[in-house]
């Protein structure tokens, strides 16, 4: 019950959090320029655990699904287009799932925030290492070979 009572959403990104803005947002020493945009709080956790990723988070709470009846106004939206129409942001990184859903609300979102003149990317997609490639789905074999990146940028 307590925790309950004592655990709300970050005000800023919608992460998960036991005061008004979560430990990321109030984190000064996280770039403030880069946001990536994720579905929910599972997404931030993952993206943590590689600290790899050094700016902030937008959480969505779901994506786009209309068999399941959810639409761009189910989902925290607006306060991100609120926050990219400050200027502040420079980049947001798109790290929804590699599904219809996932590519739709991708599309949605960038069509809503393009006017900003942000520099919109979204995570590289591919093969798994350690993955044979005659198991690969043609759809991320594809993107994998339109998204290849110079040998000596893995390599090196």
């Amino acid at each position: 019950m307590r925790l309950r009572e004592e655990v709300s959403y970050c005000k800023t990104c919608h992460n998960i959090s036991d005061t008004d803005t979560c430990h990321i947002c109030a984190n000064p020493k996280r770039n403030s320029d880069i946001i990536c945009v994720v579905e929910d709080l599972r997404d931030v956790m993952a993206i943590e655990n590689t600290s790899q990723f050094r700016g902030r988070y937008h959480v969505l709470g779901g994506i786009i699904s209309p068999i399941e009846g959810i639409g761009p106004a189910d989902l925290n939206i607006a306060s991100l287009i609120g926050r990219v129409s400050t200027g502040a942001v420079h980049e947001v990184v798109m790290a929804l799932p590699a599904t219809i859903e996932g590519d739709t609300t991708n599309y949605y979102i960038f069509k809503k925030i393009k006017e900003y003149g942000v520099l919109v990317t979204t995570i590289a997609r591919g093969i798994a290492v350690g993955d044979d490639l005659e198991f690969a789905d043609e759809v991320t074999l594809g993107r994998s070979i339109l998204n290849r990146m110079p040998y000596e940028g893995i390599a090196g």
